[in-house]
């Protein structure tokens, strides 16, 4: 449970700024491709789980595109690594973040947006003091599936990093090796449980900082 807590944190935390970035491209940006980089966005929700472990193997594995360079100079290791499967649950929960996020973003009226441009505010300060904040609901409600999604992801994790016990076990991982164990059903049932609790408690949490903010920000 431990692990797949900070696998979860770790994947949220890192995909954030990135998925924030993105939304925004895709809320606002006009530029060629547009419709591809949606797309690709996307894709991890359409692909099967196993195809997505497969690429982020090929890509991060230790004789894989980047995998031997990030080791090399960054002293990055994905493959069989807890790290790897805090990078594969970032990937299969960045599409849900960026669909929240963008969401939020597009519900921001641009004419604040415009005024604050009026005042003196660059687009970049016009994003910080007016769009962020304003959509600060759809930020948390973003981070919340994306860690809600990771803290369950399966498929991808255990194709690209397997289950080690002890460094790449999360629960999703344990309840299916308890599963294939004769006398296992138990465990299983008490880790199902767990899981449960964890998920609804990170959704209920989310939902009361939600009508918080959304309360502060009318106010």
């Amino acid at each position: 449970m431990g692990l797949s807590l900070r696998v979860a944190a770790v994947a949220t935390l890192a995909s954030l700024p990135l998925a924030v970035l993105t939304a925004l491209a895709l809320a606002r940006g006009r530029f060629p491709g547009k419709t591809l980089l949606d797309g690709l966005v996307h894709l991890p929700l359409v692909l099967p789980p196993v195809v997505t472990g497969y690429l982020l193997l090929v890509a991060f594995g230790r004789r894989g595109l980047l995998g031997p360079a990030l080791e090399s100079c960054c002293g990055l290791t994905f493959s069989f690594r807890w790290t790897g499967a805090a990078l594969a649950a970032a990937v299969m929960g960045f599409p849900l973040m960026v669909r929240a996020i963008r969401l939020s973003i597009e519900a921001v009226d641009r004419r604040l947006e415009d005024a604050a441009e009026t005042l003196g505010a660059s687009r970049i300060g016009a994003f910080f003091a007016v769009t962020l904040p304003l959509s600060l609901p759809g930020v948390l409600a973003g981070a919340t599936l994306g860690f809600a999604k990771a803290l369950g992801e399966f498929g991808a994790t255990i194709t690209f990093v397997s289950s080690i016990p002890g460094e790449t076990r999360t629960l999703p991982a344990a309840i299916y090796a308890l599963t294939q164990t004769p006398g296992g059903d138990a465990a299983a049932g008490r880790l199902v449980l767990v899981a449960v609790a964890l998920s609804l408690a990170a959704l209920i949490a989310s939902e009361l900082l939600a009508r918080r903010l959304s309360s502060r920000i009318a106010a």
